[in-house]
């Protein structure tokens, strides 16, 4: 019989297991399962020939002739226990058969009350054994089945992605939400506590869980301050403190919380997948804002992860450009600006990262984020800051023989903004802080022609009033190269309101003649199911238009144009309401009923939109 001290342990692997995609069934009993527990093991002809006697917690069969060993104990000190018996066992295995092979071992540790802490490591053929890594970092979860068939097939401990399954990423996200509410976390404070522990774990060594709150809360803080000191960032530090309740029972609850935000995150190889090419911070935080609501008082809508990898790619992000954001953010177009040029120029990529990112977020706590970010990165020193933008200007600099920028507040007179990729904040309060006034500022930061894509919501481009008066003299010193929109729930469930891309080139007025590409992409990738949008695993419209934007953006190619879907057409600059919009000037098809319904259900969102901000214009100016 089990231990008592390890019955949750097994229920932890288990449902761990499970989730990352394995059939937890027994293969004796059903030809699809994976899982072998303790006496199963000894079923299996194989594994009774190497094991004898001895009964690990779980085997799990990556193949037929593949296996993976894990061995729990039920303390945390005891994780070196676990991991080599596990390894062990697996040498065991390897020794005493022929026809199959325990390739991966793992060793768990922890209580429901504590946490869990995983290691994996891999058998190599040559008998010795490596911990299981990603980027040069240890993971600290349990591997899905592709995972551990690569280990398998490769005979490496060197996985080569470590891309973590979107219904996994946000169950673990609100299960650390739900952990803060539990603890009495203010909704607008949680990813910011997140951040500290994320902070915290950069760090090889782990902290004593056992310790007071205060000491407990204090290390945390303090790991986390000394990340931002190397980074030079140490004024970010009092926006992610931790901060305990004063009275006894509440600090152990808020202690408890943060533990559990600390083992959640190893559960999902946070320290590893974040120096991936996902921003998985960005995505945390998208779920943390549906649960407050700081940011949707002040317009912040974040951008999804696949449009800033496809606005990033449709500009043609390369290792020349100076890239700029004057509303970041959690950063995600500077990650993804980044990204890009470690696969495509790694080896320019220290010097991109140093001289050609810059950044402004005006929210201190938002802006911690993206710091947090580039740390995981390796580019904590990159040039994100937290000021209001519209007061900033950057001017070139070289810095090290390299053409880069400085911020200062008197006007630039040298430029070197080649690319501007933004999302600013809607529009809800002052006149003077429109979307398009942080086009226009972000404009005026450019060399001419370079190139400015934002997202802004379709009325900018239609209403008319303020929005009719800047088209026109956008148009008069600029060109609107593309606009492309996108679905309505695109932002969901922050926003509900149809999103256009558009893209500028500075300093060339639009010509009479000039052709413009536009494009209506319903589908996105991406489907909303039980309150989420989720990718729904099929080629998207967005996949399949993507090159031929790139193509007329960057002037390589024909576009093969789709009626109503992606055309090129000339701006009538002559006409009254210059609505530069795709329903505007794609020709128009035949639709569908169910197309109907999502158009009408399109301008009732738009509508709702315009009728809020509308009354919250009213209520400021009373």
């Amino acid at each position: 019989m089990p231990r008592t001290s390890e019955f949750s342990s097994y229920v932890f692997i288990k449902n761990d297991l499970k989730a990352f995609g394995w059939n937890v069934r027994n293969p004796n009993r059903d030809a699809a399962g994976q899982l072998y527990s303790q006496q199963e093991c000894l079923d299996h002809p194989e594994l009774a020939a190497g094991l004898g006697k001895q009964k690990p917690e779980y085997v799990v069969k990556v193949r037929e002739d593949a296996y993976w060993v894990i061995e729990a104990k039920g303390s945390l000190d005891k994780i070196d226990a676990a991991y080599n018996e596990a390894v062990q066992y697996a040498r065991d295995i390897n020794a005493k058969t022929k026809l199959i092979r325990a390739s991966i071992a793992t060793g768990v540790a922890g209580s429901d009350e504590q946490g869990y802490i995983v290691k994996t490591g891999a058998i190599l053929p040559d008998g010795s054994v490596k911990v299981i890594e990603y980027n040069g970092k240890p993971i600290t979860g349990f591997l899905s089945p592709s995972q551990a068939t690569h280990l398998a097939d490769n005979q490496t401990n060197v996985l080569n992605t470590l891309v973590t399954d979107e219904v996994v990423l946000l169950s673990i996200a609100e299960q650390i939400n739900e952990e803060l509410h539990k603890a009495s976390i203010n909704k607008d404070l949680r990813a910011t506590v997140m951040s500290s522990v994320l902070l915290a774990m950069v760090s090889d060594t782990l902290p004593n869980f056992n310790a007071s709150p205060d000491v407990f809360i204090k290390d945390i803080n303090n790991r986390a301050e000394d990340v931002l000191i190397n980074h030079s960032k140490r004024e970010f530090a009092e926006y992610i403190e931790l901060r305990l309740p004063h009275e006894d029972a509440a600090k152990a609850k808020y202690k408890a919380a943060v533990v559990k935000v600390f083992f959640l995150l190893r559960k999902i190889n946070i320290k590893a997948a974040m120096d991936g090419s996902h921003d998985l911070l960005g995505k945390f935080y998208e779920v943390f804002l549906k649960y407050g609501n700081g940011a949707k008082d002040i317009g912040i809508v974040l951008t999804p992860r696949h449009i800033t990898e496809f606005s990033v790619e449709i500009l043609d992000i390369n290792s020349d450009d100076l890239v700029y954001d004057p509303a970041c953010g959690t950063g995600g177009f500077l990650v993804a600006a980044y990204d890009k040029i470690r696969q495509e120029y790694p080896g320019d990529v220290e010097m991109f990262k140093k001289h050609r990112i810059f950044g402004v977020e005006q929210q201190a706590n938002v802006a911690s984020l993206a710091i947090v970010n580039m740390v995981f990165r390796g580019d904590g020193k990159s040039n994100i800051i937290n000021d209001d933008c519209l007061s900033l200007h950057l001017t070139r600099k070289i810095r090290n023989g390299e053409v880069s920028a400085e911020y200062t507040k008197e006007t630039a007179d040298r430029l070197s903004v080649s690319k501007t990729l933004m999302n600013p904040p809607f529009a809800l309060k002052r006149d003077d802080e429109q979307e398009y006034t942080f086009v226009d500022h972000a404009l005026n930061q450019m060399v001419d022609e370079g190139l400015l894509l934002a997202v802004l919501p379709v009325s900018v481009m239609y209403s008319g009033g303020k929005e009719l008066a800047w088209r026109k003299r956008l148009l008069e010193r600029n060109t609107v190269m593309a606009v492309i929109s996108f679905p309505n729930d695109l932002f969901y469930p922050q926003a509900s309101v149809e999103p256009l891309i558009v893209v500028i080139k500075k300093g060339q007025p639009h010509s009479t003649t000039q052709k413009t590409l536009f494009s209506r992409i319903s589908d996105d990738g991406f489907l909303k199911l039980k309150k989420r949008r989720l990718p729904h695993g099929r080629a998207s419209q967005l996949d399949e238009l993507t090159p031929q934007i790139k193509s007329f953006l960057s002037g390589s190619g024909m576009v093969v144009e789709t009626p109503g879907i992606l055309q090129e057409k000339v701006i009538d600059l002559n006409d009254d309401h210059l609505e530069i919009v795709p329903q505007f000037y794609l020709d128009h098809p035949e639709l569908g009923d169910d197309q109907i319904r999502a158009e009408m259900g399109a301008i009732y969102s738009e509508l709702v939109f315009q009728e809020m901000r509308r009354s919250f214009q009213e209520a400021q100016e009373k």
